[in-house]
């Protein structure tokens, strides 16, 4: 066996990821705002749902291919917009959609990428997704949208709960920045890290390629910092939704929802679909976790949207459990990052390919062969989050 076949689950990418990585990059993904309870419980969440193990049904031919938003999808899991993705690996949002491309699974570029969007289209051939903050420079913006369709991205995912940046207290104590800064403690971390910073040397691609050039003032590093901490736009209304989805003129997937009103919101305002997300416990802190809040919104409007989401996310089984509870698919950040981390292009690639096996296996167990006979009726207590949906 290779090492990566040894690999055997998301957990077995993320501890390689910690060894490979350097700290404060580790760290901004393996991370939350404030006590983190938010985080911990997106994932823990998950395990209180239980299946209902069925035995003795035909399940030789199975499928879990889809569509979200219209796109044909090898199984219903979406690699998310996770920003410094090109900081996890060199040239890691590359490597990353290239791994999806050729599993037949949608990659999104954020907007704080490291590689830019039109590096990202030059190393690939199928559409991908880009993710866009609001912010408050509508010029850059709107350039943006426009450079995003010139690329070929076939959806557009706007970020609705990034007003104001959550505290990440483990960001701030390392000193987060791109690339990092030559303190002692950094360059003693990155002397443990010799293959990052091989692989890093070779690459041009160490800012953010989406904003640097492309504004007027930003040159470099230091004027990006505090440029990027004036921008996100904490006047964001639903007025700024209707004007980026007239500017974009594509579909459009509205990411942050987890509340019923927002989700009517959602609809009202056209979009092709909602993602019921936490930004992975990065924000409020003391929020509920996201596949708790998900039958609430599916049952407010899962009839009128396509209702996906993300966080805690760490196995097929996880993705199983959401689409049992409504979701018409889910975003993954993490572990795909953890792959990255782990092995570059090739560990992307093998988390894609546990995710797909632990889904494909655990649908099978519980009786069913495609993942559209999938329901609430495969847990056996699809209601343990009811109490919630009604505070």
């Amino acid at each position: 066996m290779t090492s990566l076949e040894k690999i055997t689950c998301v957990e077995d990418l993320r501890r390689l990821a910690k060894r490979r990585v350097p700290r404060m990059f580790y760290d901004y993904v393996d991370t939350g705002s404030w006590t983190e309870h938010t985080y911990r419980s997106n994932e823990s969440d998950f395990q209180k749902l239980k299946f209902r193990q069925r035995v003795a049904v035909d399940i030789h031919q199975r499928s879990i291919r889809t569509t979200m938003a219209g796109t044909p999808v090898a199984m219903p899991i979406a690699l998310a917009p996770t920003g410094l993705t090109g900081m996890v690996h060199p040239d890691g949002e590359i490597l990353a959609a290239r791994a999806a491309e050729r599993f037949g699974v949608p990659f999104t570029l954020s907007t704080m990428s490291i590689c830019a969007l039109e590096d990202v289209a030059r190393h690939t051939t199928a559409p991908f997704w880009f993710q866009l903050y609001v912010m408050r420079d509508r010029g850059f913006m709107e350039r943006l949208i426009h450079r995003a369709r010139d690329a070929g991205c076939s959806a557009l995912v706007l970020t609705l709960d990034l007003q104001v940046m959550g505290q990440r207290h483990k960001d701030i104590k390392n000193g987060l920045s791109t690339p990092p800064k030559p303190t002692l403690m950094n360059l003693l971390d990155l002397a443990t890290k010799p293959r990052w910073c091989m692989a890093m040397k070779r690459t041009p691609r160490r800012s953010f390629g989406n904003i640097v050039g492309h504004v007027t003032g930003v040159d470099d590093m230091s004027s990006l910092a505090s440029w990027t901490a004036d921008q996100f736009d904490p006047t964001l209304s639903w007025k700024d939704i209707e004007w980026i989805k007239n500017t974009w003129g594509g579909k459009l997937v509205l990411k942050g929802v987890m509340d019923a009103m927002d989700a009517r919101h959602a609809v009202d305002s056209g979009a092709d679909a909602l993602v019921v997300s936490n930004h992975g416990g990065r924000q409020l802190d003391g929020a509920p976790s996201s596949i708790s809040v998900l039958p609430h919104i599916v049952e407010e409007v899962g009839r009128e949207i396509e209702v996906w989401m993300d966080g805690g996310i760490r196995s097929g089984q996880d993705v199983l459990r959401a689409i049992a509870l409504g979701a018409r698919g889910t975003l993954v950040g993490r572990p795909f990052l953890y792959g990255l981390g782990a092995a570059g292009e090739a560990g992307v690639t093998r988390c894609l390919q546990i995710l797909h096996k632990e889904l494909d296996l655990s649908m099978a167990f519980c009786g069913r062969t495609d993942i559209g006979q999938v329901d609430r009726s495969i847990l056996l207590n699809p209601q343990i989050f009811d109490d919630l949906s009604r505070i």
